[in-house]
């Protein structure tokens, strides 16, 4: 904390002996990953562009490709903040602020990074439109919670917030209650699951939060808590239903909203890692593929948060092992670097 038919019925063994076989090879895949030491890798590409900039003397916005985005400079050529196209998602600079769980890692991340929601996306030229004017003369500098804070006031240990209803916003979230076997954890929580109200989605659709899920956040239930309730970003009722941030890890990575930034390759169900993720930047949403049983589904997604004081890039994301959401290493360091167990199931990246 500062200081997301038709297939013939196989017999119950069957299906139970896949299962197990399943979560035994899982399990034996993360031990055999962890137990490797990541290796950091070099960080090159366009990204190289945003380290040129010469002192002027003045602000200076420059366009920059891979993706299309611009970036305003300061007098001294260092980024001041970065805006891509087709994006709401802006990366300013302001205060340090440090990042740390110490109850589920050692891993620091020290940064100056602030991620915030335009209320438009960004396009060639906005720096000259009066939205973006009043925009930025408001969070430049600003030390209001953002993207970032959001999300850590639901790691381990968060204090409970209340709006003025009584209604508790933030605090420690935990995956989701214990399946039947007392072993596994359910998935589907949703965030109002998590607060314990029902919530009318924009396109009518009314989804009723129920009790055994309370303060529960599955992974991608995590990322439509912190950029839609608490961000404003707008929200489908499901994969199928309005418009915004779908429900599902899967539906997130394979929607239109938002830019992709790291594109979904090879051959399904696995795909492919992709080759050069120097092009990521702090609150992308990043999507892996983690599990068999999901067909061509991908199982995962969390925030990148930047590089640690290790030189190790970094996410945090709602997990069953830690039980919530975490940037955390239990099951799996929180890397995307290296070959570690998360960082070579990485498949895809988006920019809300």
């Amino acid at each position: 904390m500062p200081k997301s038919k038709g297939r013939p019925v196989l017999h119950t063994f069957t299906v139970l002996a896949l299962l197990a076989g399943s979560s035994y090879l899982t399990y034996e895949l993360r031990k055999d990953e962890q137990a490797k030491v990541p290796a950091v890798q070099a960080v090159t590409d366009t990204p190289d562009l945003e380290n040129s900039g010469k002192a002027t003397g003045k602000q200076t916005w420059e366009r920059l490709n891979n993706p299309t985005r611009s970036v305003l400079r300061g007098e001294n050529g260092d980024i001041l903040a970065t805006f891509t196209d087709g994006a709401r998602t802006a990366t300013l600079r302001g205060p340090s602020r440090t990042f740390t769980e110490p109850a589920n890692t050692q891993s620091r991340v020290v940064t100056q990074d602030w991620v915030r929601l335009m209320p438009e996306a960004w396009g060639k030229g906005a720096e000259k439109e009066q939205w973006f004017k009043d925009w930025f003369k408001e969070y430049y500098g600003s030390e209001e919670d953002d993207i970032f804070a959001f999300a850590f006031q639901y790691v381990d240990g968060a204090p409970v917030k209340k709006d003025d209803e009584g209604v508790p916003y933030a605090g420690d979230a935990v995956f989701g209650p214990y399946k039947e076997d007392g072993v596994d954890r359910l998935e589907q929580n949703d965030f109002y699951d998590y607060l314990g109200i029902d919530y009318t989605f924009r396109d009518g659709t009314t989804m009723v939060a129920r009790k055994e899920r309370y303060r529960a956040l599955d992974c991608s239930g995590f990322m439509r808590m912190v950029w839609g309730y608490r961000a404003r970003y707008p929200l489908m009722s499901t994969n199928a239903s309005g418009d915004g941030l779908p429900r599902s890890a899967d539906g997130m990575a394979r929607s239109d909203v938002g830019v992709d930034i790291l594109k979904l390759s090879g051959p399904s169900p696995w795909y492919t890692r992709p080759q050069n993720i120097d092009v990521v930047q702090p609150g992308d949403l990043l999507f892996f593929k983690m599990d068999h049983r999901t067909g061509n589904h991908l199982d995962h997604v969390a925030m990148y948060l930047g590089v640690d004081t290790d030189g190790h890039r970094v996410f945090i994301s709602s997990r069953k092992e830690v039980n919530g959401p975490t940037m955390g290493d239990k099951g799996g360091a929180s890397r995307i670097d290296g070959n570690g167990f998360y960082a070579g199931l990485l498949r895809s990246a988006k920019r809300l």
